[in-house]
């Protein structure tokens, strides 16, 4: 059994508080036989989407035709379900109009590419991934930023469209933040195509500790939070970015929705037979049924909330004189914990086309965007 928990390190959650939460839990789901009900979840951040959402969601249905990322109805219907543009407008409600655009843009490739790797055979053909990431990888180092690769037709359409991202993404900024974002891309991109890759390969069910790890790197949470530079036009500098104050809260931030999503994504990716979530990952190694192993995740999830909490007064204490980089910074975290939870509990994209809690695998993806052109 795994010594490893969704938990702040070296304080698991006691068996009786596991208990409570599953008998409060099974309380609240009543007669319900259909998926276990989730517990409200801890977040005392205020709703907020940005008053650009409608511009968001109609140039994002023409941006997914225009670069071919979406190319069959069926797909279509099932993309515009999920309302990325709506997210991207939950999660930065700041941006202005280009900014937003270009964040509900790069959520449609993450997700897709996501999509890919997760529940098509793409994601379980490291040989394949590895070719099309290092495409992607030459588009990151162009000099042009994928100026040119953004109007080759050989290309994959998931590399294309990503060179079109990267060109309208990495003008005006930094070389330094060009690299650290890069650097969290190509995390994301590595450890989706080799860690979970090889996981479904052995049949291996990811440890917590080693899962709550990669989770943030294969959920591509680093790269959002990067893109707060973008909206709010910031340079957050390297030493502050990497010491001890700045990355403990940022990971404790990225842990809240990486494990929000998984509490909610549970029946579409078990549906799909996916180990990859921390309910099944909790479930499976400390032999809970999934209503406990929900309970604890969803308990969990909240504390992580507090220590968060915490960790963003301790950083503003410790750089006083970088309060007003840290500010926005910060409020582009909540806003992420707060518009995650909201997105997450009301999108479509993990329902099934006649309302049930998970999608059928068969009509749930676009199968071609790794392909190239022919």
């Amino acid at each position: 059994m795994t010594t490893g928990q969704p938990m702040a390190p070296g304080q698991p959650m006691a068996a009786g508080q596991q208990m409570a939460a599953g008998q409060q839990m099974a309380a609240e789901q009543g007669n319900d036989a259909r998926a276990p009900r989730i517990p409200e979840l801890h977040c005392p951040f205020p709703h907020r989407v940005n008053p650009r959402a409608e511009q968001a969601r109609r140039h994002l249905s023409q941006w997914v035709g225009t670069v071919g990322l979406i190319q069959r109805e069926s797909a279509r219907r099932r993309f515009e379900h999920a309302d990325f543009g709506w997210f991207a407008s939950m999660v930065y409600p700041t941006a202005d109009e280009e900014r937003i655009a270009l964040m509900a843009d790069w959520f449609a490739w993450l997700f897709l590419v996501d999509d890919q790797l997760d529940d098509g055979d793409f994601g379980r053909d490291p040989r394949r991934a590895g070719q099309v990431f290092a495409e992607m990888r030459a588009v990151l180092e162009s000099p042009d930023h994928g100026a040119a690769a953004a109007r080759r037709p050989d290309l994959p359409t998931a590399v294309s469209s990503l060179a079109d991202l990267w060109r309208r993404t990495a003008t005006g900024m930094t070389e330094a933040w060009r690299r650290r974002f890069v650097r969290h891309l190509e995390e994301c991109l590595a450890a989706a195509a080799v860690w979970e890759a090889g996981n479904r390969t052995r049949g291996i069910v990811p440890e917590e500790d080693d899962y709550i790890e990669n989770r943030r790197h294969t959920g591509a949470i680093y790269v959002c939070m990067d893109l707060i530079d973008v909206v709010e036009r910031l340079d957050v500098p390297g030493e502050l970015y990497q010491s001890e104050e700045f990355r403990a809260a940022l990971d404790a931030a990225c842990n809240v929705v990486c494990w929000t999503n998984d509490i909610y994504s549970l029946e579409k990716e078990r549906s799909l037979g996916e180990v990859h979530n921390l309910v099944y990952v909790v479930q499976h190694h400390r032999e809970l049924d999934q209503e406990r192993a929900l309970a604890h995740v969803c308990a969990a999830t909240s504390e992580e909330t507090r220590r968060y909490l915490a960790l963003e007064e301790r950083l503003l204490r410790r750089y006083p004189e970088h309060s007003a980089l840290l500010t926005p910074y910060l409020a582009g975290m909540r806003t992420w914990i707060r518009g995650n939870l909201d997105w997450s509990s009301r999108t479509k994209r993990y329902q099934s086309p006649d309302g049930g809690s998970a999608p059928r695998p068969a009509l749930y993806l676009e199968p071609d965007l790794v392909v190239a052109d022919r």
